[in-house]
């Protein structure tokens, strides 16, 4: 094996900053001491990863193999927050491709709001429920499979980029799906977000940790321009929109290893109890919690009313020869 290599900028000096994950398991991780992105210090293989996400992750991650009707509920809001942001930003008709679609929530959202849009998802468990519960047009598959047809006008990446053993394998690949006027919308776990303690920050699933400058930096290298930013720099999830460019030059930010260090060595228990916001946003949670408990099962229930509403109707606005094909 050769030496490792920084996926960002091909740097080979990093610093170790963890040897466990936030379940107690060996773990180690590193930090690119040029360019400041976090990652595993080895890097799983596609087979590794293939294997885990098709049968593990689920249960490791999320502790269940099929989606409750918490997760789904919390899916579809977030799939109508991701919609209500975009909706600003592209044009009504635009056709919408989800790499990881997980629950299928999102690509459902954009569906109802007049958007022809389609995901693949590798787990088995959320991508059955998907297509079965909620009829979307959701199939297992893996990103490296599509065409590289310039054809997609927007593709969503929501809670995935962290997972690929080389996230910019997949941002090349993805540059050469969308067509030259196409957006991109990613969103991940921010590392430069507050934490309780170190040990909470990495889990094998999230094989690169991004902050902001570390995941712009890697997007426009790869052919992309930040259009916008959603929320703050210390939001708990980065939520960048992208343009097609034609550079793919990389430009380091010198500051973001020092900053990154900063915020990982000031995580704390402390400073991140004594936050003026924590107390307010602590009651939030627990508040939306105790709704969820409450709520879940209804709304779960009306959404996949809506959802067999909608291809009901979809099915009658069909031309003859088609409704009879079906």
């Amino acid at each position: 094996m050769g030496q490792k290599q920084c996926d960002l900028c091909a740097g080979t000096e990093f610093e170790q900053i963890g040897t466990r994950d936030r379940h107690h398991q060996p773990l180690e991780t590193v930090i690119c001491k040029t360019c400041g992105l976090v990652a595993h210090g080895q890097i799983p293989s596609d087979e590794e990863l293939a294997r885990y996400y098709a049968t593990e992750y689920r249960q490791s991650y999320h502790g269940e193999m099929t989606p409750s009707d918490r997760r789904v509920m919390r899916a579809w809001k977030n799939g109508e927050r991701i919609f209500g942001q975009l909706q600003p930003h592209i044009e009504p008709d635009m056709e919408v491709f989800e790499g990881g679609a997980g629950i299928g929530c999102t690509v459902k959202v954009f569906e109802l709001n007049g958007h022809a849009s389609r995901g693949i998802e590798p787990g088995e468990g959320f991508q059955n429920y998907s297509q079965q519960q909620l009829l979307t047009n959701v199939v297992r598959g893996d990103l490296f499979e599509q065409p590289r047809d310039k054809s997609h006008e927007l593709i969503l990446l929501v809670h995935v980029i962290e997972h690929f053993n080389s996230p910019r394998k997949a941002l090349e690949y993805i540059r050469g799906m969308l067509s030259d006027d196409g957006l991109f919308y990613v969103e991940c776990p921010n590392i430069a977000a507050p934490f309780a303690r170190r040990s909470k920050m990495f889990h094998y699933a999230h094989i690169h940790n991004f902050t902001p400058a570390s995941l712009k930096m890697l997007a426009e290298s790869c052919g992309f321009k930040l259009e916008v930013q959603f929320g703050s720099q210390e939001d708990p999830n980065l939520q960048m929109l992208f343009s097609c460019s034609d550079s793919t030059e990389l430009t380091i930010d010198p500051d973001n290893y020092r900053e990154t260090m900063q915020v990982i060595n000031g995580a704390t228990p402390l400073r991140y109890h004594l936050r003026p916001y924590y107390f307010s946003s602590r009651a939030t949670k627990v508040a939306s919690y105790l709704k969820e408990h409450l709520t879940a099962k209804q709304f779960v229930a009306n959404a996949i009313q809506e959802c067999q509403k909608f291809a009901a109707e979809q099915q009658d606005e069909a031309p003859e020869s088609l409704r009879s094909a079906a």
